[in-house]
């Protein structure tokens, strides 16, 4: 497949999950969850690398968020998953706290478009992003942020589902561990992703497109 095909301009946008303070910062309180893997695969380099390449190309960028959370969250819910009890209690993204706020260099910019906050792994999931995707005319989505085997590979994973094409970009990303990062990228991604990428290998080929 030619790098044209692969991403057709006006079709192809960048879903980054997740950029929060709580995520991507030092003191972030999940900052300690995906540390030495983000240092690993040096993590916020190539996010600046690919949000960088992505505008360069004149792609949209999406931002797709959790939502943010607040103490009776889940008060009265049937059955809140364990991953949601386990939000409740350590309360990521608190409303109004800096933890919640964008990470400063990952923030939205003039033109990027957000979709309305996830309560689960899915970005799609009871969100309107697929509604705003398709009113951009969207087709192809990479996927970069945060956390691999959650998140990215749930909305990943949707994506597919609902007939997009989904590029996820392997050290544009992390998780709790190795183990995590290759049942995401080498054992389940395969199964839904059309593509698995380098940072380098989606400049290469966003860099041929442009050229071309």
């Amino acid at each position: 497949m030619s790098p044209m095909q692969g991403y057709p301009a006006g079709r192809t946008a960048l879903l980054f999950v997740d950029p929060y303070n709580d995520f991507l910062a030092e003191e972030g309180k999940l900052w300690p969850l995906v540390a030495d893997i983000a240092r690993s695969v040096d993590l916020h380099a190539h996010l600046r690398t690919v949000v960088s390449c992505v505008r360069q190309a004149g792609l949209p960028v999406f931002i797709v968020p959790h939502h943010r959370s607040e103490p009776d969250d889940f008060k009265g819910w049937d059955h809140p998953t364990p991953y949601q009890l386990s939000a409740a209690r350590v309360q990521p993204f608190a409303k109004d706290s800096w933890g919640g706020e964008w990470h400063p260099d990952f923030a939205p910019q003039p033109g990027d478009i957000i979709a309305k906050e996830h309560w689960g792994g899915s970005g799609f999931s009871n969100t309107d992003l697929d509604y705003l995707l398709k009113q951009h005319r969207i087709t192809h989505v990479i996927l970069v942020g945060l956390i691999a085997n959650t998140c990215i590979e749930t909305t990943g994973r949707f994506a597919s589902e609902l007939g997009y094409h989904v590029t996820l970009v392997r050290d544009a990303t992390a998780a709790a561990s190795a183990a995590a990062m290759h049942a995401a990228h080498e054992i389940n991604a395969p199964t839904y992703a059309h593509a698995i990428l380098t940072t380098e290998g989606l400049v290469d080929t966003l860099t041929a497109r442009v050229r071309g």
